[in-house]
């Protein structure tokens, strides 16, 4: 019987992250191949603010949330993998996010519809303009997928992500978390960020198309403080989409699943067991697991 706690994940230099309802783990290979595993407590903010439950604001609240452990889980990866001699700062966390946030706007934003305005002299129709831009921001992002796909580094990462994936769907199964088991499963999942994050543009194009076409600078600003918007639209499909087992919601998003393909590889067996480590030390049968330490 499938789980009524979902488990997420993120892959991490030489590890895997898993979040659960009470815990983040972190588990990591090190240069010794020992396996290190980081259990910190999980403190929602929306635990305190109960109004961050809502629909369409808990969305944008799990964004950030993943954005502020991914950078954590990262930089104690890297750590301990040996490729950095201290972990993040709170302040270089929040500058690493204003990094990132910057050149996803820059890729995303402004590119793509600084680029469309050399079509507005044939097409007029505002929709029509818009969905163009739409198109043109997702050729961008499958080309900076496909290229980062193709760097060495980037590539084991992807590994530790197929394992992630594998690891969950043995876990969501029921079935037991072994090497065995967990090496039958596929490495796409419904529940996936970079699933998300083509869900999220596909949402922007008919949010946009709501805008018209006004000056360049002012559709830039709109579709940035538009962003919170169409990415709690997207997770609420996403969160829809992986707790529905109907046909047409699978065909939905299969897109999502087949982009998967270039962001995740098949993992080794000492991947897998990297996965399982940090999964075990979060799911919720295991209640003495779940008691982290601040």
């Amino acid at each position: 019987m499938r789980p009524k706690t979902n488990i997420g994940g993120q892959a991490v230099i030489e590890g895997v992250m898993m979040r659960g309802p009470g815990c983040i783990a972190t588990a990591v290979r090190e240069p010794s191949g020992e396996i290190l595993v980081k259990k910190d407590p999980l403190r929602s903010i929306n635990e305190r603010y109960p109004l961050l439950k809502k629909p369409m604001v808990r969305g944008v609240v799990a964004l950030v949330e993943s954005l502020v452990y991914g950078l954590k889980a990262l930089s104690f990866s890297a750590q301990a993998a040996g490729e950095e001699g201290e972990e993040l700062t709170a302040k270089e966390i929040a500058m690493t996010m204003l990094f990132a946030f910057g050149l996803a706007a820059l890729l995303f934003v402004v590119i793509p519809t600084y680029a469309a305005k050399y079509i507005h002299s044939s097409i007029t129709d505002p929709r029509l303009l818009n969905f163009v831009e739409g198109l043109l921001r997702m050729a961008i992002f499958f080309a900076y997928v496909g290229g980062i796909s193709l760097l060495k580094d980037i590539q084991r990462v992807f590994e530790y992500h197929g394992a992630e994936h594998k690891t969950i769907h043995a876990y969501e199964a029921g079935e037991p978390l072994t090497v065995e088991s967990v090496r039958r499963f596929s490495t796409l999942h419904p529940r996936c960020g970079t699933n998300f994050l083509l869900i999220v543009m596909v949402v922007s194009i008919f949010v946009f198309a709501f805008l018209g076409w006004p000056d360049l600078w002012l559709r830039i600003v709109s579709r940035i403080a538009l962003l919170p918007l169409v990415a709690g639209i997207g997770y609420e499909i996403i969160r829809f989409a992986g707790r529905s087992e109907k046909r047409w919601v699978a065909w939905a998003i299969a897109p999502g699943l087949w982009m998967q393909k270039l962001t995740t590889r098949e993992p080794s067996d000492d991947q897998i067991e990297v996965a399982i480590r940090a999964l075990e030390a979060v799911r919720p049968e295991e209640p003495t697991e779940v008691k982290c330490s601040a």
